[in-house]
């Protein structure tokens, strides 16, 4: 899969393509069947997919301190388009050049000259251009004046309702992990390099790798029982997988950590984790992130969630310790 970043990185020559527009924020069963059309459609048109996506998403841009938490990071967005065979990603820069840019403007300059668009897949709610003034009849009578053809995404719906990145954040602040787990096809995950710390876990007998999770906002608070996949490159050395009890937020016993942190201690893991890529897959809910008063009430509350952290894995089936 090749990232795109910005307009001028197409170049001349680029074959067109069959293409999405969103922010694919978490790839759940709603936007993998999006993929799955693109590239069907792709594939009898003979040119690549193509995924369209802003950053910051619009309404990061329009109200930053009231936009939803992230499901996915941008590194964690890529990858999980490149599993669903993404050809292309077009990641164009959410500014007030673009805000202003009009609707017909969005199809000449962008789809049409640039991406010499064969087929475009959007939710018939889509809007686009200056003042969302763009819609889906819009692109449809576009699409007849320049040559390419529009289709609507069908909604999915499990359970009765609707699949989409909101429910899944919802769920998610529920605790409701199987369910999140069906939404997407898999378990939840976060994923990051190992950076230093402030070490405080050495000090109390719980060495913890802190993961850089890049975002502003998380979606999940508390103590989790999680399984961690290692790199390529540690996983050379032996095991890649461990399971782990992981703390997600602003560890609020400890001063001067304001920003959201994922750290998490690995069980029977023996080794240095700086500068390597974990992925932290979340299983189990333990507790919430809660505030002791002192640093022996927080060992003490560690080590319970070791403890139950253990237990959980020792109930599960040898299948899932396989998988």
């Amino acid at each position: 899969m090749r990232v795109l970043r910005g307009l001028h990185t197409i170049t001349a020559d680029f074959p067109g393509c069959v293409a999405t527009i969103g922010n694919f924020d978490g790839v759940h069963l709603g936007h993998q069947g999006i993929l799955k059309s693109l590239k069907e459609v792709a594939e009898l048109k003979g040119v690549p997919t193509l995924v369209m996506m802003f950053e910051p998403q619009p309404k990061e841009f329009f109200a930053p301190n009231a936009a939803p938490a992230r499901l996915a990071n941008v590194r964690e967005k890529f990858q999980d388009l490149k599993e669903y065979g993404v050809d292309y990603v077009l990641c164009l820069p959410f500014n007030q050049n673009l805000r202003s840019m009009s609707a017909d403007d969005f199809v000449q300059k962008i789809l049409v000259d640039a991406l010499k668009i064969q087929h475009l897949i959007v939710g018939d709610d889509f809007r686009f251009g200056c003042d969302r003034s763009g819609d889906y009849q819009l692109l449809q009578q576009a699409g007849v004046k320049s040559g390419f053809s529009v289709q609507d995404t069908p909604t999915l719906e499990l359970d009765g309702e609707r699949v989409s990145s909101t429910r899944v954040r919802s769920e998610l602040s529920s605790n409701n992990l199987s369910r999140v787990a069906r939404l997407l096809g898999k378990s939840y995950r976060m994923s990051g390099r190992v950076a230093f710390g402030r070490q405080l876990g050495r000090t109390i007998d719980t060495p913890t790798a802190n993961v850089m999770v890049k975002r502003q906002k998380l979606p999940l608070n508390g103590v989790y029982a999680v399984r961690v996949l290692l790199d390529d490159q540690q996983a050379e050395r032996g095991a890649n997988e461990y399971f782990a009890v992981a703390n997600v937020g602003v560890k609020p016993t400890i001063s001067g950590t304001p920003e959201p942190s994922l750290e998490v201690h690995l069980f029977g893991f023996k080794g240095d984790l700086y500068y390597q890529h974990l992925t932290v897959e979340f299983l189990h809910k333990i507790r919430d992130e809660q505030k002791f008063d002192g640093l022996d009430a927080l060992k003490d509350a560690i080590e319970n969630d070791k403890r139950a952290a253990k237990q959980y894995f020792a109930a599960l089936p040898n299948s899932f310790r396989s998988a």
